[in-house]
């Protein structure tokens, strides 16, 4: 299939549209079709997807990609399944007018359609790893943004964890399914001679009997047997399966839930170690881990997102998708390296979990401005904030009183100043409690280092009432991942693994920024102002 740019931007004189009553026509114009064709559709870049198709222009044309990425963003809209988006773009003249298809005699998507052009950014992302959708989502937000006068130099940050679609199983029911997959993936394929004895695995009814209707006291007895049938099964296979995605899995499931103690395979206690975040927790899905946040458990992964505010709204410029066990902090370094040097000063708003002096440092060389609403860790008495250093941070000037130390030593390991001064400026200094100062006979002794007078310069920030501002701007964070939770259903995706569900997450962003621009478009929106947003 060769790649063939839509140039079907323009009516013809037998478009259906004319085919419309007044009165249908100017419905039509009121709707979020209208909306969608004069502003969505024209920024779909094609380009980038030429190199999913063939270069042989003799072979038949592809689908227009504007068409099926418009259609990917309209079926999370309207939460729609690929079949319903076919249907509907058939059988209502929004869909087609949104989609620019009025004038086609056949519509050309089909039951399909959408599968395959998915596969290809699948494919084409696993061996080239340049995720194409992210970045034309991001293209579109970027140009949404622009419709709407957001210059992009005020951001907030928030982070959400995305549900994988799999089930909580126990260590016996993991167990069981990786070894249930292997067997029925060489009964498949005609190797019953390795599966011999193994045949209840294949049963679809074995799994209930054995986790569910036997007694909870022959657990024991039946953790042995499972243990016993895995260890059975890798030594048939011999190792002529090692490509095999089923196969992979159950070794890995072995290596990570148990290990070989005199000889006996048992399972792996917290005792013996090794029980990571990142083991596996469903063959359905590899690629999600597990992580425990606010006293609740999650497996599967996180979103990251970034959006730019202005005096017209906000709009969703950015965003990141991995295992839920990455933190905040290390996701927001990500993406600032990602992002060129800015132009103009950018505030970045965030909470706590994106703090951190590194974070900082990297924002300010992209000439970005880090602010965080809290900080983690224990606060540090404000007066240390006082304490004045020399430039490379190894040695103390001055007290916050004035006074310049007697001498000061530096620990390079731990970045720690050690300043000794005369017993009398420490003795009655009202201050001494907060520096915790050791009196000694002749002297008093202090440690401070540049990391702690930092915190408390920017502890000192945080309470002043122009801080409460920053505050306000980095809460709106919040409404994305609602919207992405309760009108997205974005826990509830019907595909499995990272790379599959990053791709619905995109769509699911790509529909929250239009709905935006809607509101935009149609004078729908109230927008809380913030000085922050009229100040820059």
């Amino acid at each position: 299939m060769s790649f063939r740019k839509n140039e079907s931007h323009q009516m013809t004189l037998n478009d259906s549209y004319f085919g419309l009553t007044e009165r249908e026509k100017k419905a039509l114009e009121k709707s979020w079709a209208k909306v969608f064709a004069d502003d969505v559709f024209p920024m779909i870049d094609e380009d980038r997807f030429e190199c999913l198709y063939s270069s042989d222009k003799a072979s038949r044309p592809n689908t227009p990609v504007n068409v099926i990425i418009g259609a990917l963003i309209i079926k999370e809209l309207f939460n729609l399944s690929d079949d319903e988006v076919v249907e509907d773009l058939l059988l209502d003249p929004r869909f087609q007018y949104a989609l620019h298809t009025t004038s086609f005699e056949e519509q050309p998507i089909s039951d399909k359609t959408l599968t395959r052009f998915r596969q290809r950014c699948y494919d084409y992302e696993r061996l080239n790893n340049v995720d194409l959708y992210h970045d034309c989502i991001t293209d579109l937000a970027a140009k949404t943004a622009k419709l709407m006068k957001i210059d992009g130099r005020i951001r907030r940050m928030d982070s959400m964890m995305v549900a994988s679609n799999i089930r909580r199983l126990s260590r016996m029911e993991l167990l069981y399914r990786c070894i249930s997959k292997l067997v029925k993936y060489l009964h498949d394929k005609g190797h019953d001679d390795l599966v011999r004895t193994l045949e209840r695995y294949y049963d679809p009814n074995d799994f209930n009997r054995t986790i569910y209707h036997s007694r909870s006291t022959d657990a024991e007895s039946r953790i042995k047997e499972l243990l016993d049938d895995a260890e059975k099964l890798i030594d048939r296979c011999g190792g002529g399966f090692d490509e095999v995605t089923e196969y992979q899995l159950l070794v890995r499931c072995l290596s990570e839930q148990t290990i070989v103690e005199d000889g006996e395979r048992r399972l792996r206690t917290k005792e013996d170690g090794g029980m990571s975040s990142d083991m596996l927790q469903s063959p359905a899905d590899p690629d999600a881990t597990f992580r425990e946040k606010a006293g609740e458990q999650h497996r599967g992964y996180v979103g990251n997102i970034e959006e730019s505010v202005g005096e017209n709204g906000s709009v969703v410029t950015g965003y990141g998708y991995e295992t839920n066990n990455t933190g905040d902090s290390a996701m927001l370094r990500d993406h600032l390296e990602k992002i060129g040097v800015q132009e103009k000063e950018t505030l970045m708003a965030a909470d706590g979990a994106y703090a951190g002096e590194n974070n900082v440092k990297l924002a300010a060389e992209k000439n970005v401005k880090l602010v965080t609403t809290d900080l983690p860790g224990s606060d540090v008495p404000d007066i240390v904030g006082e304490f004045e250093l020399n430039e490379t941070e190894t040695r103390v000037v001055k007290c916050p009183m004035g006074n310049a130390p007697r001498s000061s030593s530096y620990i390079k390991a731990t970045g720690v100043c050690t300043a000794s001064f005369d017993r009398s400026c420490c003795e009655n200094c009202p201050h001494k409690e907060q520096c915790r100062a050791k009196i000694f006979k002749r002297v008093a002794r202090i440690t401070v280092t540049g990391k702690k007078i930092r915190r408390a310069k920017l502890q000192a920030e945080m309470k002043k009432e122009s801080f409460k501002d920053y505050a306000r701007l980095r809460n709106g964070a919040e409404t994305i991942p609602s919207m992405l939770r309760n009108l997205f259903n974005v826990d509830s995706m019907p595909v499995r693994g990272k790379i599959k569900t990053k791709f619905f997450f995109g769509s699911k962003i790509a529909a929250v920024n239009f709905r935006k621009l809607f509101g935009y478009r149609k004078g729908l929106g109230n927008y809380a102002q913030n000085p922050l947003i009229s100040a820059i």
